[in-house]
Parts: C-alpha cells; structure tokens; sequence
C-alpha cells in the first residue's frame, strides 16, 4: 500500500507540473503574440518573398487604408508612382529635376523644412514643373516617440506653413514618416488633420553619401524588384541616383511600366 500510495503520489505531482509548464508555455504565448499584435511602434517594412514580385509590407493595404495610408497601387496594372525624399538640397536636385522633365515624368518629393528653407527656388521650381511636393515634417524626428497631438501638428503644421510662405500654394496633404517610424496613433493623428501617408513598396540604401551604391547595385534592386503598383523611394541626396535616373526611367519604361502621378493614387 505504501508503495503504491508513494508511486501514486509521485505521479500526481509529475502531472500537476507537466500542467503548469503546460499552462506557462500557453501564458507566455498568449503574451508575446499580444505584445506583437499591439504593439504601436513601427518601423515600416517590406517582405520580398512572394513569387509574384509584390512586396509583403507588415502592415496589409487593406488595414492601412483604413487610416488613409498606403504603400502600394494598384497591382493589376502596371504603374509606378515616383517619389523622392529630401531632408536636405545635396546638390543633385537639378539635375533629377531635369531628367524627370525630359521623360515628361510628375514625382513626389517629401521634404523637410530645412530644405525648404535653404532651397526655395528648387521647391518653386518643383511645383511650376508639375510635381508634388509631400510633407516629411520639420526637423525629421521620430514620430513614432510623439503622441501628443499638438507636438504633431507642430512638425506636420509647421512644414504646411513653411511652404505655403515659400510657395504661396496650400500643401497638398500627404504626409512620410520619418525613416518610416509611425505608430497607429500616428496614423490616426494625420488622418484627422486631413492627411493621407504615403509609405512605399520599393527603396533600397541610398541615402549614405560616403558610401553611395554602383551603377550595377542600384539596378540590382531597382530593376528586378519593380512591380505592378509600386510606390518607389529614392533619396535626392543621393549621387548614384542623379546619375542612373534617366536610365533607370528608361528601362522601366521600356520594360512597359507607366510613370504615373501621386495624386492617381490618392483620390481614389
């Protein structure tokens, strides 16, 4: 009897903690799945593994537009929507601007407010040729870190003055995050103000001015990876791009892709 109560014994308390570890592995997963399902910071990025050449962004378009955001087109057509960031005039603008009038080409340039401060004729000049100058803030923080709707209405507000003062045009209200840092509240806060993010489906490292791609790695990303909708990110401070794009467009062009403006994308 003694043994069988001790062997009795033992087996219940071997249960009960193959139970509880049972149950701690189920808590803990529960947890890390909520905290990657709730999570509000963000830094936007692109998964390309699917065989169709479509990006995978980790957030889906559907939710995203539900914010009035987005990273991509339509896929069943092939469009592409040309958008260039600028923090700063780095002496390649000209140029690209040049290019784009050549192959008749309406881009986006999100830029901040130092290079509207320090570069006013080339922002005149953007709007006077047709394109679309978008809103990346005042002084390019973390807006991820900001939920305080005033201290964003600052960096966002601030830029749409700033250009209006240079312009004398009212912005057209789209909005990049900063290195693509956001949160939903984020979202939400451009949403209220009246604005839509534009995130992208396509970018590569451009943006280190001492350390600049090729030709050949710049083509490498941007050729094969172009699709059907694609929202593309270059930087204007970036040499190598001032130098591949009239080639880069026709390529893309030759490979059937229409060079469409941001303003399609948006209105719908």
């Amino acid at each position: 009897m003694y043994l069988i109560f001790k062997r009795r014994t033992i087996i219940t308390v071997i249960s009960g903690i193959l139970i509880l570890c049972v149950c701690c592995v189920i808590v803990s997963g529960i947890t890390a799945n909520n905290a990657v399902m709730t999570g509000t910071d963000v830094n936007w990025g692109l998964s390309f593994n699917s065989s169709n050449g479509i990006p995978t962004g980790n957030a889906t378009a559907e939710k995203l537009k539900l914010s009035d955001a987005y990273y991509i087109g339509d896929v069943s057509q092939k469009k592409i929507y040309l958008t260039f960031d600028a923090g700063y005039e780095n002496g390649y603008t000209e140029n690209i601007l040049d290019v784009l009038k050549k192959h008749n080409v309406k881009a986006t340039f999100f830029l901040v407010g130092n290079f509207i401060e320090t570069a006013p004729e080339l922002v005149k000049r953007m709007v006077n040729e047709g394109h679309t100058v978008g809103n990346h803030t005042m002084t390019h923080p973390d807006m991820s870190s900001i939920s305080d709707i005033e201290a964003f209405k600052k960096e966002v507000g601030g830029l749409e003055s700033l250009y209006k003062e240079v312009t004398g045009k009212d912005m057209l209200k789209i909005y990049r995050p900063p290195q693509g840092k956001y949160s939903e509240e984020n979202l939400k806060m451009a949403q209220s103000m009246g604005y839509k993010t534009v995130f992208w489906s396509l970018a590569y490292v451009d943006w280190y001015n001492d350390a600049q791609p090729t030709r050949e790695q710049a083509f490498d990303k941007l050729l094969p990876r172009i699709h059907n909708g694609a929202i593309v990110l270059l930087h204007s401070t970036s040499k190598t791009n001032s130098e591949i794009l009239d080639e880069l467009l026709s390529k893309w062009e030759d490979m059937g892709y229409e060079l469409s403006p941001i303003t399609e994308l948006i209105k719908k």
